[in-house]
């Protein structure tokens, strides 16, 4: 894999951010409120996706008995409070710190809220890696197709030059979507079975990734 890439497209949840156990969590707290059965994190893996109402679908939820904003809106909130319990991945920052002394763009694309994404990235200091940081106008994190288009003409420099590291299938769907090459992390949201599906190249890890990059980028 040649290494061209003037600006990198960054997903958080996931990928950046280690939430998925967290999110595991709370999503059983709300199935266990309606006495539904709780997932394992690895059925939660296998069965999340976007937008994130078919997931909850999945999960066991009828949306005829129960009200999809409502069920968002519990999960959020826990989410809000007990979201500083995530911290970033292994080699997150090392990563970052490497793409901007290499002179490589960097920016966020994000599912979750635009203020609580710009909120938690400077909880964590990374904002002056970023530039630029795009989340979702919702709490119900639908498709990202539409900010990554925006994303793109912002970024405006080109097809070809462009790449997208995300945690799930959708990442792919947005990266092809928008011109832009895909990685994808298997220590995220989807288990690693659906992320080889994209015939992308797939790493276990962020590490696993970083390793990749002190090798591949001049």
């Amino acid at each position: 894999m040649k290494f061209n890439y003037k600006h990198i497209i960054w997903d958080w949840n996931g990928t950046l951010l280690n939430d998925a156990g967290l999110c595991c969590d709370i999503i059983n707290n709300v199935l266990a409120n309606r006495n539904l059965n709780k997932l394992t994190l690895n059925k939660y893996r296998e069965i999340f996706t976007f937008p994130v109402k078919n997931y909850y679908i999945k999960a066991g939820f009828d949306f005829t008995q129960y009200n999809f904003e409502e069920v968002g809106l519990e999960w959020m909130n826990e989410y809000e409070r007990r979201k500083n319990e995530c911290r970033l991945h292994n080699g997150a920052k090392d990563i970052l710190q490497l793409l901007k002394e290499k002179n490589i763009e960097q920016s966020l694309l994000s599912a979750y809220p635009h203020e609580t994404l710009i909120e938690i990235i400077s909880h964590f200091n990374l904002e002056f890696y970023f530039r630029f940081i795009m989340g979702h106008h919702n709490i119900y994190a639908g498709s990202k197709v539409e900010q990554g288009k925006n994303l793109i003409k912002m970024i405006g420099n080109g097809n070809g030059n462009i790449l997208l590291i995300g945690d799930t299938v959708h990442d792919y769907e947005v990266a092809s979507e928008i011109g832009a090459d895909c990685f994808l992390i298997a220590d995220g949201h989807q288990c690693k079975e659906k992320l080889l599906q994209c015939n992308v190249p797939v790493f276990d890890s962020l590490v696993d990734l970083l390793t990749y990059f002190k090798k591949s980028v001049n």
